[in-house]
């Protein structure tokens, strides 16, 4: 009997990198190139990284991040937040950003930042936002002229430590017509709930503006709970935590509480990043990542990556994981990435055309090729 293609697993690496494939969760200080990092450290007289070397510094990245704490995971991005206080540096990496994720396959991607965070040498919010947008857009070009599909949109995000939630987002409105088309909070969850933000997220209601919110990832239920029925999110970042509204008894069936099952019932996208969830303490290990009952109890999963330095990963990684892990194939894997970009904060025609233009014929393309591979090797 002939392989299925679509769900053979796990699925070659060269097919994963050229799949069309959606990111609605990277942080733009979480994915430097190392050697960026310390030509940017030179630049602007940046002292303290801990190696000069672009392989010892990625080394150092990901096994700082391997803690298993948000708290320690999230004292790595001093560095790359360090580097990154002119209009030059914010630019490149954001060009860079763009590039990188068109090499990966790419096609649409939310990239999220803080606009307060680049503050230190003077530039204004403003400022900071306008060389982000310049430097993807520089980027994105470079990748059309490549023949590669690349949108990328940018998410403005606010620290849920700090006090400056409404004013990030009267700036996600302000610019949401010019790259920018959503808002986030960030940062500890543990003692800084969302609900310390709702200012700011009845703004964006009455804006009518999209917004997203770290929970469920450090903290459990009631971060979930208050980013949802509180602040209305659209879509929970990460939300692994929502397996502890799941039981299952003796004979393996999932039992769902009241927030799961409203959580999987209304379809509130989770943004789940599972190497970085490993990172943090959120997962024990990919093979027993919270993904793969979510995706089988039918929860609208997307794939991320969080923190590309960090984890040392990109999407194509994570989808390879995922399939050596659970045994996921094509098929799979457009599930994915149909979920992530019907989930996406841009226009719904644009959204369906990049799916019935560019997802949809990609993996048909790659199906095809996989079926005459396998049917090769069983010649």
């Amino acid at each position: 009997m002939p392989l299925d293609a679509g769900t053979y697993a796990p699925v070659p690496d060269d097919l994963i990198v050229r799949a069309p494939k959606v990111l609605l969760h990277d942080h733009l200080d979480g994915g430097l190139r190392p050697q960026t990092i310390i030509d940017l450290a030179e630049a602007s007289g940046y002292g303290d990284l801990p190696s000069t070397h672009a392989d010892e510094l990625a080394r150092w990245f990901s096994e700082a991040a391997y803690s298993g704490s948000l708290e320690r995971y999230l004292e790595t991005f001093k560095h790359t937040v360090g580097v990154t206080q002119t209009p030059e540096a914010l630019r490149r990496v954001a060009r860079e950003c763009a590039e990188d994720l068109a090499a990966d396959g790419v096609v649409y991607a939310e990239v999220r930042f803080a606009p307060e965070l680049h503050l230190e040498r003077g530039m204004s919010q403003r400022e900071v936002i306008a060389e982000v947008l310049a430097g993807v857009a520089e980027g994105c070009a470079g990748a059309a002229a490549a023949g590669k599909v690349l949108r990328v949109g940018l998410l403005l995000t606010a620290m849920r430590t700090a006090t400056h939630s409404r004013e990030i987002a009267e700036l996600a409105v302000e610019y949401r017509d010019q790259g920018v088309v959503g808002f986030d909070i960030a940062g500890a969850e543990a003692g800084f709930p969302p609900t310390r933000h709702l200012d700011a997220f009845e703004y964006l209601r009455r804006e009518n503006a999209h917004f997203t919110i770290h929970a469920g990832e450090a903290f459990g239920l009631p971060s979930i709970w208050e980013a949802i029925q509180w602040c209305g999110a659209d879509r929970l970042g990460h939300g692994v935590r929502i397996v502890d509204d799941i039981t299952l008894d003796a004979e393996g069936a999932a039992h769902l509480g009241r927030l799961a099952s409203y959580v999987r019932d209304r379809r509130i996208p989770l943004e789940m990043c599972p190497s970085s969830n490993v990172q943090t303490g959120a997962a024990d290990s990919i093979e027993h990542h919270p993904i793969g009952l979510l995706k089988d109890l039918g929860f609208r999963v997307t794939v991320n990556t969080d923190n590309r330095l960090m984890s040392g990963t990109s999407m194509s990684r994570e989808m390879a994981l995922l399939s050596e892990a659970f045994g996921y194939g094509l098929d799979d894997m457009r599930w994915f990435t149909v979920n992530a970009m019907k989930s996406s904060f841009i226009p719904f025609d644009e959204r369906l055309r990049t799916i019935n233009e560019v997802i949809k014929p990609g993996y048909a393309e790659l199906r095809s090729e996989l079926a005459d591979r396998l049917e090769r090797a069983e010649g």
